[in-house]
């Protein structure tokens, strides 16, 4: 398999911006807590879609809280999940940002608005096979053109990419401080339920300020992983611990400017983690495998997820109470390692039968060669 087969999402190699040079990683090499950041939070996804929309749609009928305790876990991490993969894209978006437009809008911009596109299709597709599925799908034309431009649906990580790097690549003369303050705002806004979000437009709003901090604030990012010990990453933890408790206890998590302030300590535990994980390679280097196929992890779960909720909801759900209860304990962690190797195990299969198209924008002159993608309809 080519490089270029294994394509993930904002998978370019971060070579140390002038001045925000690290000795945790060289030029023209890929940072490894990166990697294993990215892997970790693909992970994190996963486990969060299966737990709210497939294990907390399951009819337990268990008198203990365990659907509850999955429920809060899961929340307890959203703060971390995608504030850290756009900041990690920011921060690998950096030099490319400096870059003339001819040079980097195929691979910034067209190839990601081409992958949203061409996944937006099938999504629409495989989830109207699955009409009980508790996610965003368009039901109609107007609802598809909705998702094609103003309201991305659940694949609108891509989308952002290529929106964020346009932004910044035309503001990129305006004061950072001035775009932070404003993008922060945004953030807070947004987080506070004080704009219109329908759709995945929230995770669009509140997540600019994390990729553009990535851009701007690289350096400082970069002293942070080389700043990690063991003492620092207990702070870390601490700090979030305290900041989630003490916004759980006073009822402030919809005020503005809370969410985003817990995200930036999310953020700086989940890049502690990372580091610490990458000098331990029983644990980083499968991690960090992960990170470099987030791509066909990202675009392949949400359908396979689908398909296997309408399987096994209902036969679980048919069990009798000591089956239902062993079941319940474990069942998001069996469940997202199944969606994980299904979805890998399939993009194998794809790429073993040069559909490579799916999963990158296709160079000039191949796009005559590759196969037509089948029509979606819903």
């Amino acid at each position: 398999m080519t490089t270029r087969e294994q394509v993930a999402v904002d998978t370019a190699v971060g070579r140390p911006a002038p001045g925000g040079g690290t000795g945790s990683a060289s030029a023209g090499v890929r940072l490894a807590w990166a990697d294993v950041a990215k892997g970790g939070c693909i992970l994190l996804v996963l486990l969060w879609h299966v737990i709210v929309k497939d294990y907390l749609q399951i009819d337990w009928r268990l008198d203990v809280p365990v659907a509850g305790a999955w429920g809060t876990l899961g929340e307890l991490l959203l703060p971390m999940r995608m504030p850290l993969f756009f900041t990690i894209s920011g921060m690998f978006a950096a030099a490319a940002v400096q870059r003339p437009w001819r040079s980097v809008a195929r691979p910034r911009v067209a190839r990601f608005l081409y992958l949203y596109g061409v996944w937006l299709m099938i999504h629409t597709a495989v989830l109207a096979l699955a009409p009980d599925f508790p996610t965003d799908r368009a039901s109609d034309l107007g609802g598809l053109l909705a998702q094609l431009t103003v309201t991305p649906s659940n694949l609108w990580y891509l989308y952002a990419l290529a929106l964020y790097f346009v932004l910044a690549k035309a503001l990129r003369r305006v004061r950072p401080a001035v775009l932070l303050a404003a993008a922060g705002i945004l953030s807070a806004v947004a987080s506070a339920g004080l704009v219109d979000t329908p759709g995945n437009r929230a995770g669009l709003y509140q997540n600019l300020v994390f990729f553009l901090a990535g851009l701007h604030l690289r350096g400082y990012v970069l002293r942070w992983t080389d700043a990690v010990t063991g003492r620092r990453l207990v702070l870390a933890a601490g700090a979030y611990a305290v900041a989630l408790a003490a916004v759980a206890a006073t009822g402030t998590a919809r005020l503005p400017g809370v969410a985003p302030l817990v995200s930036v300590l999310a953020v700086l535990l989940g890049i502690a983690v990372a580091v610490r994980l990458a000098r331990r390679p029983a644990v980083g280097e499968p991690l960090a495998a992960l990170g470099r196929q987030t791509l066909p992890i990202y675009v392949l779960h949400m359908p396979v997820l689908a398909l296997l909720h309408r399987l096994i909801a209902e036969p679980i759900a048919a069990l009798d109470d000591p089956a239902r209860f062993a079941l319940a304990l474990g069942f998001p962690l069996s469940l997202t390692v199944a969606v994980l190797a299904l979805s890998l195990g399939l993009h194998r299969l794809l790429l073993a039968i040069r559909a490579t198209w799916l999963f990158d924008l296709p160079r000039r002159g191949e796009a005559a060669r590759r196969p037509l993608m089948p029509t979606a309809s819903h």
